[in-house]
């Protein structure tokens, strides 16, 4: 069972799956579940996703996966399923299923796994910069990130790990800007916050193409063009195997692309949820 409890602050906490998890509900009408990705705190979605949303006539929650502060960060190795559980869990404490769900990177792989496992708790869903597995350039940054994990080294500086960020998630359209590229280090120095290592070992298990063929919830894949993590020839096989999903394709933005390209995503997803 699921149990909900509240603090007096911003955030409230629901325990479920043998986890603590942070949430925050913002605006008024039908909810909207917000999945962000590996490493990175549900509050990203706020800077641009979730005010948009609500303008739009949509309730928003936010959450932060298990692994980033201030939701617990178990010892040990995550697995897809852990974070698929805990997240099913969130949707029965506060009452949401079927409920609209937007997920990028990571948290569009639960989205769809909700709705190949779970398909009570989805009514439909929007997929960022997603795929259903992993080609050999993907499986090897994946190895790569696991043995850095695995070292025991310190983590590099902070504008260190910006620098390699940026390369990774950003389109050659940002890193050519040199104004757009400065402001963006020192975002990525600032926000490079602890999260567990249990993470990284968060994986698409196999290839997931068939197991998506049963999905029956209406779907929407948005592909980044410059998206090197999650690349649009991998987001198409998603469109492609969920029997009523469409797909959207933005130009001149990376993994990132809904911080790159914020005002094209945020039409994107409404559109799409006003629909269904």
């Amino acid at each position: 069972m699921a149990l909900v409890t509240e603090e007096l602050t911003t955030l409230a906490f629901v325990q479920t799956n043998g986890v603590r998890l942070a949430y925050q509900r913002s605006g008024h009408g039908a909810p909207v579940l917000m999945i962000m990705g590996t490493g990175a705190a549900g509050r990203v979605w706020t800077m641009h996703q979730t005010p948009a949303l609500n303008a739009a006539g949509y309730e928003t929650i936010v959450f932060d996966n298990r692994g980033v502060a201030p939701s617990d960060a178990p010892e040990g190795k995550y697995s897809l399923g852990d974070v698929v559980a805990d997240t099913a869990g969130l949707i029965e404490a506060l009452d949401l299923g079927p409920c609209r769900i937007v997920g990028t990177s990571l948290g569009a792989v639960v989205a769809q796994e909700l709705a190949v496992t779970r398909p009570e708790l989805v009514r439909c869903a929007v997929l960022l910069a997603t795929r259903a597995r992993s080609d050999a350039a993907r499986r090897a940054l994946a190895a790569a990130d696991i043995a850095a994990a695995e070292s025991g080294a310190p983590p590099p500086p902070a504008e260190v790990a910006a620098a390699v960020t940026a390369f990774r998630m950003l389109s050659p359209a940002t890193l050519d800007d040199d104004a757009a590229v400065q402001t963006w280090l020192e975002v990525l120095a600032l926000s490079g916050g602890a999260t567990a290592s249990g993470q990284v070992y968060v994986e698409v298990p196999g290839d997931r193409r068939e197991a998506l063929r049963g999905v029956r919830a209406p779907c929407r894949v948005i592909a980044f063009a410059d998206d090197l993590i999650c690349p649009p020839r991998l987001a198409r096989e998603v469109a492609d195997a969920i029997p009523d999903c469409d797909y959207v394709l933005l130009p001149e933005c990376g993994h990132l692309g809904n911080l790159e390209r914020p005002d094209a995503v945020n039409a994107a997803i409404i559109e799409f949820l006003d629909r269904h």
